[in-house]
Formats: C-alpha cells, structure tokens, sequence
C-alpha cells in the first residue's frame, strides 16, 4: 500500500494542496495564452508582409531585366550600323578617296561623331572611335542603370525574405509557448505546471526581445 493510501489525511492534503495553486496556475496560463497568440498572430501578419515584398521586389528586378536587355538590344544594333558605315569611311581613307570619305562621314551618327571627333583630335592614338570613352551608343546607359536597378531589388527581395524567415521562425518559437503552456493546463503536479509555466515564460521573454529588434512593416 502507497503511504497516501494508508494515510487518508495526507492524500486529501496533497489534493487540497494540489487544487489550492490551480486557480493561480490557470490565471497565469490564460494570460500567456492570450498574449503569445496576438504575438504569434503579428508574427504571421509581419512574415506575410514581408513575403509580400519580397515578391514586388523580385517582379521589379525581373522587369528591370527586361529592360535593360532591351536597351542592350539597342545599343548592339546601333554599334553594329557604326562598325558598318566607320568599315566603309576606312575603306575610303585607305583607297585615298577623300570626297568619299568625307561623303561617309557625314553619315555619322551623333553619338557615333563625338567618339570619332574625339579620336582624331587624340591622333587616332586608340584603335577606333569604339575605344574611347566618348563612345556611348544608344541604350547604353539605360542598360546600365536598369541592371544596376535590378541587382538592387533582387538583393532587397533576399533582405526581405530573410526577414520573413526571421518572423516564421517567431510564429514556431510561440507556438512552442502555446504547447508548454497548455501542458501546463493539464491535471498534474503544481510543481511541474510551474516549471512548464516558467519554461514557456522565458521562451516567451526570448522570442519577445528578438522581435523587437526585427523591422516591421505597416
């Protein structure tokens, strides 16, 4: 025979006991359960928004992309009627037929003539007008900008979906909170509710202070 068995006094001591800190041990509960719900529920709020834009930036930085291919498009095709129509006027300097390369010449187009003004003026001492700085074809720039665009968005949209992992991760440290915390609930020992209670609380201050340090969207 168990010594609660063979001493009624003591077994309903030990209930008495044991009913006495429930109603502390279900108000302490209630109130964590309460608060790490509205802190799971803005963890989930907080890692949607974030998903959210981590999607809006990645859609930009593949439009931009787009974009800047197009420009790129561009400027190859401007560069290759330049290449074509520079062969011809040094097909008729070479041949000495200066009428005709003067005639060639003023076929430049204006982005192409600043670079081939800017290479005689040096003495033709780099290779072609392509070489020089002066040389910006159309689409170049564009090109250059909506690329630069777009690795900046595509490095935000990593930024933003780390941010929403950081807030998942969150919503599973609470609903650890939640499962401790009901334990707690159950029928057992005042003392292992108090433990569970205790365990769940510090989980809870843990994911609380880390939250306050991630940003928040509105």
């Amino acid at each position: 025979m168990t010594d609660e068995a063979a001493d009624p006094d003591a077994a309903e001591q030990t209930r008495v006991s044991r009913w006495r800190h429930r109603p502390f041990i279900e108000i302490v509960a209630v109130a964590m359960l309460s608060v790490t719900a509205v802190l799971t529920a803005w963890c989930g709020f907080q890692a949607s928004q974030w998903s959210g834009e981590q999607s809006i930036a990645f859609a930009e930085a593949s439009a931009a992309r787009v974009e800047a291919a197009d420009a790129d498009g561009e400027a190859r095709e401007a560069r290759v009627a330049d290449l074509v129509i520079f062969a011809e006027w040094v097909t008729a300097t070479a041949r000495g037929e200066t009428a005709l390369a003067d005639e060639i010449a003023a076929r430049f187009t204006p982005h192409f003539r600043v670079a081939f003004d800017a290479w005689q003026a040096d003495e033709e001492a780099a290779p072609s007008p392509f070489a020089m700085d002066e040389y910006v074809p159309p689409g170049t720039e564009e090109s250059a900008e909506r690329t630069a665009y777009a690795d900046a968005r595509a490095a935000e949209g990593v930024e933003f979906n780390e941010r929403g992992d950081d807030y998942s991760l969150l919503t599973v440290l609470f609903a650890l909170v939640l499962f401790l915390t009901a334990m707690a609930q159950r029928d057992i020992r005042h003392v292992a509710a108090w433990v569970l209670l205790g365990l769940a609380g510090v989980i809870a201050v843990i994911g609380f202070v880390a939250m306050l340090t991630f940003p928040a969207l509105w």
